[in-house]
């Protein structure tokens, strides 16, 4: 399968994921599904746990799936999307939060970071009820997932990030294009407002939250575009590069599918960074 992001290619490689998954098992032996964050139909999240009491609050990591701005979901019946997230936090001892957000075009910028920030403040609320701590949040966001938790960390969104400890973008991009090279990817959620306003990078160049960027090895290459860029950019102001995972014989579907399967891939670097970062004697 090449990199070209294709309903082919979506469907083929969970298609192919999918029998590993199923070995595994992508479900958490507690799910507590379709929580409501706020006011709108798609304002749900999942909450996946163990089911057993808690000897002491665990670190929580929240996902947000993409979809291109336009569709996706948390949760699709009778298949691992997405929680094959939420089980693999559990297996690695923290809780789980898969969430749904509001849609383009009928929701544009910044909906998106509104509704991570909407979710993050239910977690830091909630969470202690299901043994999730709330002072150790890890947000991660897929593809336009993560475009929507880059905003969010940058503050287009509003809300506060009392509580994150860290942050993994996988496979987003931190450029919004201009103009003509705007594709109709980016058109329906940004419209016609500016780069300089709706990029993400500037902001992620000064965060004071640790982050982890990951690139599929299949990704298109505007997106390897986005995380040379990225780097550069790191370099210049930081003087060394960011953690970057290269999910090597991945492609951009794939790469968020092998969590839990192919853990090499992505999923161990990924553990390593919660881990890290959510330590009790780590500082936010």
């Amino acid at each position: 399968m090449g990199p070209m992001i294709t309903p082919e290619l979506v469907q083929g490689s969970w298609a192919l994921l999918k029998p590993f998954h199923e070995k595994v098992g992508y479900t958490a032996p507690a799910i507590d599904r379709d929580r409501r964050y706020g006011e709108h139909e798609r304002h749900r999240l999942d909450v996946h746990t163990s089911g057993q009491p808690a000897a002491e609050l665990a670190p929580v990591v929240l996902f947000v799936h993409g979809g291109g701005f336009t569709g996706g979901d948390k949760h699709v019946p009778g298949t691992p999307m997405y929680d094959h997230i939420g089980a693999w936090a559990v297996r690695n001892g923290w809780v789980g939060v898969t969430m749904t957000y509001r849609l383009a075009p009928a929701h544009g910028w910044p909906a998106g970071a509104q509704d991570v920030a909407a979710a993050v403040g239910w977690v830091r609320s909630n969470i202690a009820a299901y043994g999730g701590d709330p002072d150790r949040i890890v947000v991660a966001g897929h593809s336009a997932g993560c475009v929507h938790v880059a905003s969010y960390l940058v503050g287009q969104g509003g809300g506060a990030l009392d509580g994150v400890r860290g942050a993994g973008l996988l496979s987003g991009f931190y450029v919004i294009p201009d103009g003509d090279e705007r594709s109709g990817i980016e058109t329906p959620y940004y419209g016609d407002l500016p780069s300089a306003t709706v990029s993400t990078l500037g902001g992620l160049l000064d965060t004071g939250i640790p982050l982890i960027f990951a690139i599929a090895q299949s990704d298109p290459p505007f997106s390897h575009a986005q995380i040379a860029g990225l780097t550069a950019a790191w370099f210049a102001r930081r003087g060394a590069v960011p953690q970057v995972v290269w999910s090597e014989g991945h492609n951009h579907i794939s790469q968020i599918g092998s969590i839990g399967v192919d853990d090499l891939a992505l999923g161990a670097q990924l553990a390593r960074f919660v881990n890290r970062v959510t330590s009790v004697t780590t500082e936010a």
